[in-house]
């Protein structure tokens, strides 16, 4: 049986329990959701004792499904003031699955700091992390691999969570080298964590590794295997495992949809700096490799390591979001900044939407010049060091629009918008836009689909199925792994059945991202969000894309009947 951890940081008392039965059907992002409506009350200081942060696994952990090792990090959000589930790959998931747990939850607050350890039997405690205090994530992870060896994964925060910055990501280790380089960046999750008291969560290797119970494992193993081999005959072809996320930059720089100096709606003369082919070059030249994988059992492999041009570790899970928004959004063409600018906010543990979009902001409002990379990372050393513009920048691009007085901030909710100009993505503007998460394109990027993208024409609707259908693949695996199964739903069906037992057909795994997506909507409502809140900034509306002359035009009617569902 699935067991949770409680964790009473009031208290410094571990507990390890059977998992609530009303949570059995439920895994990563509908977890999170349920769990959050049940436990949280939405008006609550999110950065006070009686919020809740939860880790938790999907729906298929601990099977032989590829990328079900995903982690969901939900807690209301002190960035939003709504809901948050920030999904995040890395070791954690698998390892947590291994030893027989479903959830971790953390309550209260304590006024030390601690991070929680479990062992390889399953025995858990609480550990005085006053040693590691304002660490980075770099440092805290080695010390913690040297110490309980190198089968472990960490979830830590840095110096940005400490300091409870509203943009601050929680970090987890990455399958193989075991660097923090995969983040749980949205919304200041981090914040929360670094409010508990919590330097990390250490996790190690299961001596005997925890097997689900199926409720008809034939029937589970038969599905899996077709769906195992539709997402790895997908990935073969697809960019992100060939090349990487990066690869996205040349459809996006084409289009109008790539962000240019602070989503200005230029097309930028000339990306090769920051292109695919640069980075496979680099990799090819300095011993820096691609086609990684995050988690074991990951057939898609997006992951990579990217070297300097000396041959030695820059960063990694180096990213589209990462480069499109410290790159040409800020005007900066040189990938190896932008990799060390990458590798600082992992180091201490913060969102790069958030600082790219942020010191695009700052470069607006004339505190710095455009492109300039020198100015632009001593910007984030600021944020590392806590000075008071530091502070500010922090808490995020809206925080620091708002205290230099630029009128032009890309949020939603406070939370910042991704790599895509939502003119010239008009579906992925109505997702930032009515998406319970804030401005988040994982929670339906509908670029690329059968439509005119910058048109008018099917957007709403491509935005609403598109957020149902990914609540659910959001609680179950990888996106990117969904991406290349969609024609499969039928074989997921048949996975739930085979493992939990009772009937289950696709219209029903619609019906979980549905609920799913509502109970995010109640809890947002409940804490005070209106339809005043699902909107983008106006200067979308106003200003014409400069490469497209499309302007942002779905109505206010269109935006609130997304939901009715």
């Amino acid at each position: 049986m699935w067991k949770k951890i409680t964790l009473e940081m009031d208290t410094l008392s571990v507990n390890k329990l059977p998992l609530d039965e009303e949570y059995r059907l439920l895994g990563a992002r509908s977890l999170v959701a349920e769990y959050l409506i049940r436990n949280v009350q939405p008006t609550c200081n999110a950065l006070g004792p009686e919020n809740r942060i939860i880790f938790c696994t999907t729906l298929f952990a601990g099977t032989p499904m590829t990328t079900a090792g995903r982690l969901s990090v939900g807690t209301k959000s002190p960035l939003t003031g709504g809901i948050k589930e920030s999904s995040v790959g890395g070791w954690a998931a698998t390892l947590m699955a291994g030893q027989g747990i479903k959830l971790i939850e953390v309550l209260g607050q304590s006024d030390g700091l601690y991070y929680l350890y479990i062992d390889p039997e399953g025995q858990v405690s609480l550990e005085d992390a006053s040693d590691y205090q304002l660490m980075g994530n770099y440092a805290f992870s080695a010390a913690m691999r040297q110490k309980y060896g190198e089968k472990t994964a960490v979830m830590s925060i840095g110096q940005a969570g400490e300091r409870q910055y509203k943009a601050a990501s929680i970090q987890v280790t990455e399958f193989g080298e075991g660097y923090p380089s995969r983040a749980a960046g949205r919304g200041g999750v981090g914040a929360v964590m670094g409010s508990k008291g919590l330097k990390g969560i250490v996790i190690a290797k299961a001596t005997e590794t925890y097997k689900p119970e199926y409720a008809d494992e034939a029937l589970f193993k038969k599905a899996c295997g077709k769906i195992n081999k539709m997402i790895a005959s997908g990935a073969s072809k697809d960019p992100f495992h060939n090349i990487g996320t990066i690869s996205t930059i040349e459809a996006t720089s084409k289009t109008g949809i790539l962000p240019v100096q602070n989503f200005s709606g230029r097309l930028m003369a000339d990306c090769s700096g920051v292109s695919a082919q640069t980075f496979l070059t680099n990799l090819a030249k300095r011993g820096g490799c691609n086609k990684k994988p995050c988690q074991p059992g990951c057939v898609v492999q997006c992951s990579n390591v990217y070297n300097d041009e000396k041959g030695d570790y820059l960063t990694s899970g180096f990213e589209y979001e990462t480069v499109a928004l410290f790159g040409p959004n800020c005007m900066i063409t040189d990938l190896d900044v932008i990799a060390r600018m990458d590798h600082l906010c992992d180091d201490m543990g913060i969102d790069t939407i958030e600082m790219g979009t942020g010191i695009a902001v700052c470069m607006e409002a004339d505190k710095l010049e455009w492109g300039d990379t020198a100015a632009a990372y001593a910007l984030l050393e600021e944020v590392r060091d806590g000075t008071e513009f530091g502070r500010v920048l922090g808490n995020g691009c809206e925080s620091a629009g708002k205290h230099l007085g630029c009128e032009r901030i890309p949020v939603v909710k406070h939370q910042a918008l991704a790599g895509y100009d939502p003119r010239n993505t008009k579906g992925t503007g109505v997702t930032y836009s009515t998406s319970p998460q804030g401005a988040d394109h994982t929670a339906g990027l509908t670029m690329g689909r059968a439509f005119d993208d910058a048109g008018r024409a099917g957007q709403a609707y491509a935005s609403n199925k598109l957020q149902s259908v990914l609540c659910f693949a959001d609680s179950m695996m990888c996106l990117f792994a969904f991406s290349n199964c969609i024609p499969g739903v039928p074989h997921l069906a048949e996975m739930m059945e085979g493992l939990y037992g009772g009937s289950w057909k696709p219209a029903d795994l619609l019906g979980l991202g549905i609920k799913c997506l509502m109970t995010e909507k109640k809890f947002n409502m409940l804490a005070g969000m209106t339809t005043a809140d699902d909107r983008l900034p106006s200067f979308f509306y106003e200003e014409r894309s400069r490469a497209t002359g499309s302007q942002f035009d779905l109505i206010d009617e269109e935006l609130d009947a997304i939901f009715e569902f």
